[in-house]
C-alpha cells in the first residue's frame, strides 16, 4: 500500500472534543491546506514554521539563592557598564550582579533599646523587647551595639546577636528571634542582657507570599465578594514595581511607599525613601531663616529637617515645615501652608538635611517611568496632603524632577483621577502611549504638553486583567490575561483567538490570581503566561501565545516572574527554588546543580483511518523526526506512539496492537550530520481512529517533528 502523509495544523486547539479537534482548525475554523489532524496535548512544546519542536533548557544564574517568592524583574546597564536585574520577593528586594543577590531592602525604622532587651531560655529561642517595634512575623531586624550576655564563660556574645535575624511577634511590645547558639547557664543567670546600647534596624514589613482566604463569618470586609463565596485576604501578596532613573533605580511595593537606589552607593547599599532625597541643606539663621537647598522644591513643599549636629532655636528635627517665597535654590519657612514665616535664633552644628514629604506620593499600587518624556508615575496612590489610598488616581513628578511632584504652572507635574473601575491594576508602555488596566476597564496615556500634560482616554470598558503582571507587551501591541479570556491592543481592545480559552480557565485558581506572571520570548515570537491550576497555590502551569503564527500551547512549568531583555543573553526567570534561571539555554533543566532531563511531549487528535469506516492496520511509521542542537555523549531519542480507537469516544483499544507494539524509539543514528534521524521504525497496531504521540525525556535532547508517514492498509469494518 503507499505511504500516507500525516500533515498536522500548527498549534494546539482544545476547544472541542478531541475528534472534533480533527476537522477543526485556529479558532474553531474548518481545516485547510489537506491536513490530516491537529494537535490536542502539549508540554514543553513549541511550534516553529507550523512545526512541534522540544523547547529549550534552562540554565541556573548561579548558585545563589534569594529570600522569598520573586515577583518582579528588571535588568538595566549602569554608566559603569554593570549589568543589574532588579529582584523583588515577598521578604526581600536584591539587585543582582554577577550571580551575587546584594540585599537592599530598604530600613524602615532604627530602635535604640536601652534595657537589656535580649530574654533567654534554655533553646535557641531569644524574647526581644521593643516597646512599638512595629513588625509583623516574618519581618528582618538587624542589631548592633549588644554586648555579650554574662561576661565572662558566655556563648552568648556580642557576635552572636549583633546579626540579622527574622522575627517571630508575640505581642506589639515583644517578639522572638533564634540565634545559633543554645544559651550556657553563664548566659541565662545573666538574663536579660545585651547592654543599654543596642540598636535594632528594621526593614520594611514583609508581605505574604499568596493569598489566604478569609475564613470564619465575618472575615473580611462587609460586601467583599459574591454572597457565599470566600473572599482572599486583605493582606495582598507581595507584589513589585521597579524601574530605572538612568543608572538608578526607583522600586515600590504594592500598596506601599516609593524608594529610591542610588547606583554611586554601590550594590550593597540600601534603597531609601524618594522622599528622603531632599539632600543637604544650608540654614542662615535668621528672622525669617533662610534655606538653601541642594534640588529645586517648588512653593508649599511639606518637609522635616534632620541633623548630624544640632538646630537653630525656632526649628526641630522631624516636625513638618513648609516652604515658602521658593526663588531658585532659597526659600523661607512656615509651619502651615502659606503661613507666617519661621524665625530663628541661636547657634547650630553638624551637617542639615531634608526630606521631602506632602508631594511625594505615600501609597500606591504601582510605579513605573515614562522612558521617552521621564516622568515617573504612582498609579492607584494618595493625594497631595492626604495620606489615604485613591485606587483610581494616578499621579507623575515633574518632566526630569523625581522630587517635585507638586502642580504648579512652571512645572508639568500633575493628576488625573479615572472615572470607570474601582482600582488600577497594570500599566504598560508602547511606543505611542501608556495603557493603563482597571480591573474593569482599559484607558489609554498620552502625553500632550501643557496645560493638561497627560491626556486620558477611555479605550474599553467591561474588560478585566488577572493580575498586576498580566500584561506584555510584543511588537507595539499588547497581550494580557482576563479573568475569563485573553485580551490585545494594537490600536483597539479586542479579544484575542484562543484555541486553549476553556482549557485555560476551567482549570484556574481565581483566588491567586495576582500571582499570574505574562513576559515574552522574542527569539520565538512567543507570550508566555504563567497561572496557578485550580488545586494549587502556586503557578503550576503556562499558557503561550505565538503572535507571529497565531498559534497556542500549553504545558506544566512553575516560574513566579520572567523578564525578557535585551542586555542579557537569555530570557530571565524566578523560580520556586529561589533562584533565577535563564531559559533556552541549553536542553535541559539546570535549576539545580545535578541536570535533569526535562519531559517533553506532544499528541494529536484523533484522526480516521479511510473515514472512521473500516478499521486500518499500520505495520511501519517513518517519522522524519530531527534531532539537530541535541547536546551531551547520549544518544537523542524520542518515543513514537500510536494509540487506536475502535470508535470516537470508546476509549484506547486494549490491546492497543496487533502481533506487536504500538510504541518505538526514534533516535540519531549518526553523530555527524547531525541531523540525521531513524529512517523507520516498525509498529503494528489497528484501529478505526488513531492518535500520533512524540515524547522525550533525555538528558541532552532536542527534537523537531516534520511530516511523517505511516504504512497503512485497510483492514475490514470489524
Amino acid at each position: 500500500m503507499p505511504l500516507k502523509k500525516i500533515l498536522f495544523r500548527p498549534g494546539v486547539n482544545r476547544e472541542n472534543t478531541r475528534y472534533a479537534a480533527e476537522t477543526m482548525g485556529a479558532g474553531g475554523s474548518m481545516a485547510v491546506q489537506n491536513a490530516t489532524a491537529g494537535w490536542y496535548e502539549s508540554d514543553k512544546v513549541r511550534f516553529r514554521s507550523g512545526s512541534p519542536e522540544k523547547i529549550g533548557g534552562w540554565q541556573r544564574l548561579s548558585a545563589n539563592t534569594f529570600l522569598g517568592v520573586c515577583r518582579s524583574l528588571w535588568n538595566w546597564v549602569t554608566l559603569n557598564f554593570l549589568n543589574l536585574l532588579g529582584v523583588g520577593t515577598n521578604l526581600k528586594f536584591y539587585i543582582e550582579q554577577g550571580g551575587a543577590y546584594n540585599d537592599i531592602t530598604p530600613i524602615r525604622a532604627t530602635s535604640t533599646i536601652n534595657n537589656n532587651p535580649f530574654a533567654l531560655t534554655a533553646s535557641t529561642t531569644v524574647t526581644v523587647t521593643d516597646t512599638a517595634h512595629g513588625c509583623v512575623t516574618g519581618d528582618f531586624v538587624t542589631f548592633s551595639g549588644a554586648v555579650d550576655i554574662g561576661g565572662g564563660g558566655t556563648n552568648v556574645t556580642a557576635a552572636v546577636l549583633n546579626q540579622e535575624f527574622q522575627v517571630t511577634v508575640t505581642g506589639a511590645n515583644t517578639y522572638t528571634i533564634t540565634i545559633s547558639v543554645t544559651p550556657n547557664a553563664t548566659a541565662i543567670a545573666a538574663s536579660p542582657g545585651g547592654g543599654s546600647s543596642v540598636v535594632a534596624a528594621y526593614q520594611i514589613n514583609v508581605g505574604p507570599p499568596y493569598a489566604v482566604p478569609y475564613v470564619g463569618w465575618g472575615g473580611g470586609t462587609w460586601g467583599t465578594g459574591t454572597w457565599g463565596v470566600g473572599s482572599t485576604s486583605a493582606a495582598t501578596i507581595r507584589l513589585w514595581s521597579q524601574s530605572n532613573w538612568g543608572e538608578d533605580l526607583i522600586f515600590a511595593p504594592y500598596k506601599g511607599s516609593i524608594y529610591y537606589w542610588d547606583a554611586t552607593g554601590g550594590v550593597t547599599t540600601r534603597g531609601v525613601l524618594l522622599s528622603s532625597l531632599g539632600g543637604t541643606v544650608t540654614l542662615t539663621i535668621a528672622s525669617p531663616c533662610v534655606v538653601t537647598l541642594t534640588n529645586a522644591l517648588p512653593t508649599g513643599t511639606g518637609i522635616q529637617l534632620a541633623t548630624t549636629g544640632a538646630l537653630p532655636t525656632g526649628l526641630t528635627a522631624g516636625t513638618t515645615y513648609y516652604l515658602e517665597n521658593v526663588e531658585g535654590l532659597t526659600a523661607n519657612l512656615s509651619a502651615t501652608p502659606g503661613g507666617a514665616l519661621i524665625n530663628t535664633s541661636g547657634t547650630q552644628s553638624g551637617v542639615q538635611s531634608i526630606s521631602v514629604l506632602e508631594d511625594v506620593p505615600k501609597i500606591q499600587n504601582l510605579i513605573f517611568v515614562a522612558d521617552i518624556n521621564r516622568f515617573v508615575f504612582a498609579m492607584g496612590c494618595n493625594d497631595i496632603g492626604s495620606s489615604d489610598q485613591d485606587p483610581m488616581l494616578i499621579r507623575w513628578c515633574d518632566q526630569e524632577a523625581i522630587l517635585v511632584w507638586y502642580p504648579q504652572a512652571t512645572n508639568q507635574a500633575g493628576s488625573v483621577r479615572l472615572s470607570h473601575g474601582s482600582k488600577i491594576v497594570a500599566a504598560i508602555q508602547t511606543r505611542q502611549e501608556i495603557v493603563v488596566l482597571t480591573d474593569s476597564t482599559v484607558y489609554s496615556l498620552q502625553y500632550v504638553g501643557a496645560p493638561t500634560i497627560w491626556s486620558t482616554q477611555l479605550l474599553g470598558d467591561n474588560i478585566s486583567i488577572i493580575g498586576q503582571n498580566a500584561a506584555s507587551q510584543a511588537s507595539n501591541i499588547v497581550y494580557w490575561m482576563g479573568l475569563d479570556k485573553f485580551y490585545k491592543y494594537d490600536g483597539r481592545v479586542q479579544t484575542l483567538r484562543c484555541d486553549l480559552r476553556q482549557h485555560v480557565f476551567s482549570d484556574i485558581n481565581l483566588a491567586q490570581g495576582a500571582q499570574v506572571c505574562s513576559g515574552t520570548n522574542e527569539g520565538f515570537n512567543e507570550v508566555w503566561w504563567f497561572y496557578p491550576s485550580a488545586n494549587s497555590t502556586v503557578n503550576d502551569k503556562y499558557v503561550v501565545y505565538n503572535y507571529a503564527e497565531d498559534t497556542w500551547y500549553y504545558g506544566n512549568l512553575g516560574r513566579t516572574a520572567w523578564l525578557d531583555t535585551a542586555l542579557r543573553d537569555y530570557p530571565q526567570a524566578a523560580t520556586y527554588s529561589y533562584n533565577i534561571v535563564e531559559h533556552e539555554n541549553g536542553n535541559d533543566d539546570n535549576t539545580t546543580s545535578t541536570p535533569t532531563p526535562i519531559e517533553a511531549l506532544i499528541a494529536s487528535a484523533e484522526f480516521d483511518i479511510d473515514d472512521g469506516h473500516n478499521f486500518g492496520f499500520v505495520w511501519r511509521v517513518l517519522p522524519d523526526l530531527t534531532f539537530r542542537n541535541s547536546t551531551g555523549t547520549n544518544t537523542p531519542q524520542a518515543l513514537l506512539t500510536l494509540i487506536p480507537m475502535q470508535n470516537s469516544g470508546s476509549g484506547y483499544t486494549s490491546p492497543r496492537s496487533v502481533g506487536g507494539s504500538s510504541e518505538a524509539t526514534v533516535q540519531r543514528i549518526a553523530t555527524a550530520p547531525v541531523e540525521e534521524f531513524t529512517g523507520q521504525v516498525y509498529i503494528r497496531v489497528r484501529g478505526r481512529q488513531m492518535v500520533f504521540k512524540i515524547s522525550s525525556d533525555g538528558l541532552g535532547t532536542a527534537w523537531q517533528l516534520g511530516a511523517p508517514r505511516i504504512d497503512i492498509r485497510p483492514d475490514g469494518r470489524r
